[in-house]
């Protein structure tokens, strides 16, 4: 009798505006599938949804929603995708993640509306992460890349705001992987490829969770 499939780890990216996430999701991507290892990527807000419509409107600046409305919109966005994640998981496919819940909280945190535990409460319970890259990087050196200042969130006093909620976010967290992100990007790509090779690992032999900050409350 054949054993379970073993699942694919669940990778997620994040970071303030202009990191650096997009193209080391898709080198990794591909450095994944060259190594015959299936991998898929999946990028928040999908803004091809409903709510992905809404969410993209608002921070194209076409449409002013509240803090508190906007924060429920983008967990609503990733509450919908769960069920298509959760097979891409099981089918032994390593899912890379392009922001998650933890860029919610940053960024409603960040705006001052509301604090932690309220901005955790709507994502309570979604899938759980083997791994969260952040990469760090200077708001002075995000600001100076291409396309900068492009969305509603891309102002550096702000972004300044969103790095200081990442970094508690990150505290005690063991999932959570510190990454120079000012560094060249062939440095990164070593570095990110290190640490989901291990975390593809780990995952075989662990169940699939689903209580992310559950513990918290």
């Amino acid at each position: 009798m054949m054993g379970k499939q073993p699942r694919g780890a669940l990778v997620v990216f994040e970071g303030i505006d202009r990191s650096g996430k997009t193209s080391q999701t898709n080198l990794l991507n591909g450095a994944l599938s060259a190594r015959g290892i299936p991998s898929a990527l999946r990028r928040f807000p999908d803004r091809t949804t409903p709510t992905g419509l809404l969410i993209s409107s608002y921070l194209e600046g076409q449409k002013n929603l509240s803090d508190q409305v906007i924060h429920l919109l983008f967990s609503s966005n990733r509450w919908e995708a769960t069920s298509e994640m959760k097979e891409t998981l099981e089918s032994g496919t390593t899912l890379i993640v392009d922001r998650y819940a933890y860029s919610g909280v940053a960024y409603t945190a960040a705006k001052g509306a509301a604090d932690l535990d309220w901005c955790k409460a709507p994502d309570r319970g979604l899938l759980t992460p083997d791994l969260v890259i952040y990469f760090d990087i200077p708001t002075s050196v995000a600001a100076s890349r291409a396309e900068y200042g492009g969305e509603r969130y891309e102002k550096v006093e702000f972004q300044e705001k969103v790095r200081s909620q990442f970094a508690k976010l990150g505290e005690g967290d063991k999932r959570w992987a510190i990454v120079d992100a000012a560094r060249p990007g062939e440095d990164i790509h070593e570095a990110v490829l290190g640490l989901v090779l291990e975390a593809v690992e780990r995952a075989k032999n662990e169940p699939l969770r689903e209580d992310l900050w559950v513990s918290d409350y």
